[in-house]
């Protein structure tokens, strides 16, 4: 085999050593040299051989079955081909040899034909086996690269999504989301036989507010009324969503009118409790809420259209008549 593999020959026997070195020096091969099952250990972790080929019958120190044993016993070296020199004929030998990891063995004397032809065999057979390992090798890197690259994927439309559905300023969830919503609750609420509530919210004299105060503060303001806001619901299938504007609106499945007036009055006490002032109001020196609630149980008569065309009404209703209020308009 024309190529520059690294062989490990292990022999007590100094003229056992030149044949072979003699030989396999003419094909090109980097030739190792241990005369001891001990040294040979320590060579072959050292200089990782391609191949060794160990004697059997080594008077001095260990012999090539307790060498054969060790090496194996040694990660690095467990897939490396040990070819067994012998001249024994014992089959009860070659069959312990085999078991212990040795893949092949050649008799003494030496038939040079037969050594080059069995090294060839299992460089060969070594050589493709390291090249379907690095082979694997790779394909896991792009197995393991394509599920990494697939996850963060995953995650980026996640986030995409999250991000389309959410109040850019708020981070409450935004029109599009209430629509959603909307439909999928009246939906459920329909098959279940259960009431669903809205709730419409409007700041008092939002608008003074941004002449008075400048955008950045009003900015703030929604900023902070819409944490009050999350914190006036507790179940996952509520929604709160910035409608627009200074507007914002509650989907309140499974809740009658009087649950939903209990969420409503936790609102007014919560943007209460933020103490945000605001001179130029009417009602309060304080920034204030106005809340219009309906509710509705979905059949085939009625549509969530209807639903939120009366929250509509009623917040308007609470503004007109004073504002900071709560009023109820339920659909029949």
């Amino acid at each position: 085999m024309k190529c520059v593999a690294k062989i490990l020959i292990v022999d007590d026997m100094p003229e056992n050593i030149g044949v072979l070195f003699e030989l396999l020096s003419k094909e090109s091969y980097e030739i190792l040299v241990a005369q001891t099952g001990e040294s040979a250990i320590e060579i072959a972790l050292s200089e990782h051989p391609d191949l060794i080929l160990l004697d059997i019958m080594m008077p001095n120190g260990i012999d090539g079955f307790e060498t054969c044993d060790r090496l194996k016993h040694q990660q690095i070296c467990q897939r490396t081909p040990i070819i067994f020199m012998t001249a024994l004929s014992d089959i009860e030998d070659k069959i312990h040899g085999f078991s212990l990891g040795a893949v092949d063995y050649i008799t003494k004397p030496f038939q040079q034909e037969e050594v080059l032809a069995r090294i060839h065999t299992h460089l060969t057979l070594r050589f493709l086996q390291q090249q379907l390992e690095q082979e694997n090798a790779r394909l896991l890197e792009e197995i393991e690269a394509r599920k990494e690259a697939e996850l963060a994927l995953r995650e980026a439309n996640r986030t995409l999504q999250q991000l389309a559905t959410l109040d850019g300023l708020t981070l409450l969830a935004n029109r599009r989301r209430f629509d959603e919503y909307l439909q999928q609750s009246w939906r459920q609420m329909l098959r279940d036989h259960k009431p669903l509530s809205l709730l419409f919210c409007d700041i008092d004299f939002f608008k003074r507010y941004n002449d008075d105060y400048g955008h950045v503060a009003g900015d703030e303001c929604l900023k902070q009324v819409a944490i009050a806001l999350s914190k006036a619901v507790y179940r996952p299938s509520d929604l709160v969503a910035r409608y627009g504007g200074e507007e914002f609106i509650f989907i309140l499945p499974d809740t009658p009118t009087v649950g939903a007036i209990h969420v409503a009055q936790r609102v007014q006490d919560n943007v209460a409790a933020l103490k945000l002032a605001h001179e130029t109001s009417e009602v309060s020196q304080q920034v204030t809420m106005s809340i219009g609630v309906s509710s509705i149980l979905p059949n085939g008569h009625n549509s969530p259209e209807q639903l939120l065309s009366h929250a509509d009404h009623a917040v308007y209703l609470a503004k007109a008549q004073g504002r900071n209020q709560i009023v109820t308009k339920t659909v029949e």
